[in-house]
């Protein structure tokens, strides 16, 4: 089969490669789409060369059909529409132990710490593998994955109808976040400072603060009546954003935090006391947030086809790395996988 592979910083190469077997628990999809997540931009600049194993094909935002199915799996057959859930636990832990198997001490991320789907076949375990409609787009399935962190967040999050909602950070999946919020009932703003993600959060009907020129805390405290906001996401990884958490919540608000922050930064944990604020943590998904994304896909509410940037092939990875890199204000990108795809 053909795959894309991760050599080294800021290489990618093309080749053929052998096509696994799957084992008798494991299942062989053959890939329509692959999506490219924050985490594979930091492995293309050469960031996770601790947890690759060069060369290497990474990519886990999959959706395909099944292709072949090991002997001892059942309820599966070729043909079906399919994605993957890319979190591979020990089942042996403490924290599997408690029931919070994404979060496993011992968790494999497939596509980092095992090849992953820049290719044209993925086999992958069977108990990681979820069922799509028949009649879902594939191109619009390769954005469950995220949609999935999305819905993890906001159930995290415990958001009521008609909650004053901010997400700080307008990327990818501060959008998501900010559809699946609203979905849930939300009214949602979101703090954002790129002017072409600005604008796309305005043609998606959302209220936009940009902290470059306006001050999100005095507007959103001018408007609830001097209280703050009931739930804040901090999707930004930034700062800045770190630092008016705090100042946006409410008393007894919600903070959750999804962006992934390299070093610790200023938390003002005095408003965080006097203010009773609660902060939640959250991170990748169960498997209950990715049956909520599938059926939000499938439904159809949700304008994910607006994320998408732009779409190339396989062949064509190093360049769509190369086009992310130099394309700040771009949203999803995707890789065709495979040169026919029936949707």
């Amino acid at each position: 089969m053909k795959a894309a592979q991760y050599i080294q910083a800021g290489k990618i190469e093309y080749r053929e490669v052998p096509l696994p077997e799957p084992g008798p628990d494991e299942i062989r999809v053959r890939v329509a789409y692959c999506g490219i997540c924050g985490t594979d931009l930091h492995i293309f600049k050469g960031h996770m060369d601790a947890r690759v194993k060069a060369p290497q094909a990474v990519g886990h935002e999959v959706s395909g059909t099944i292709a072949a199915v090991g002997g001892n799996v059942h309820g599966f057959k070729a043909g079906e529409k399919v994605t993957v859930r890319p979190l591979d636990n020990c089942g042996t832990c403490n924290t599997c132990k408690a029931g919070f198997t994404h979060i496993c001490e011992k968790l494999r991320f497939l596509g980092i710490e095992t090849a992953g789907g820049f290719a044209e076949y993925w086999t992958v375990p069977a108990r990681l593998v979820h069922r799509l409609p028949d009649t879902l787009p594939l191109k619009l399935a390769a954005l469950i994955e995220p949609l999935a962190v999305a819905c993890h967040d906001v159930r995290r999050s415990e958001l009521k109808p008609d909650d004053c909602v901010v997400v700080n950070g307008g990327g990818p999946i501060g959008m998501l976040i900010a559809l699946c919020a609203r979905a849930a009932g939300g009214k949602v703003t979101i703090c954002e400072i790129n002017e072409k993600r600005l604008a796309l959060a305005r043609s998606l009907g959302f209220r936009v603060i940009n902290p470059l020129t306006d001050d999100p805390v005095s507007i959103i405290r001018s408007e609830t009546g001097g209280s703050g906001a009931d739930v804040v996401f901090e999707v930004s990884g930034s700062e800045p954003g770190a630092r008016v958490i705090t100042e946006l919540a409410r008393p007894r608000g919600t903070m959750v935090v999804v962006a992934i922050y390299a070093k610790p930064v200023p938390v003002d944990l005095h408003k965080f006391f006097w203010k009773e604020l609660r902060m939640v943590g959250a991170r990748v998904y169960e498997k209950e947030d990715y049956e909520k994304a599938i059926a939000l896909t499938a439904g159809g509410a949700l304008p994910l086809d607006t994320l998408i940037s732009k779409v190339f092939p396989l062949a064509d990875l190093q360049k769509a790395f190369e086009f992310l890199t130099q394309t700040p204000d771009a949203m999803k990108v995707l890789i065709q996988c495979n040169d026919e795809v029936k949707e």
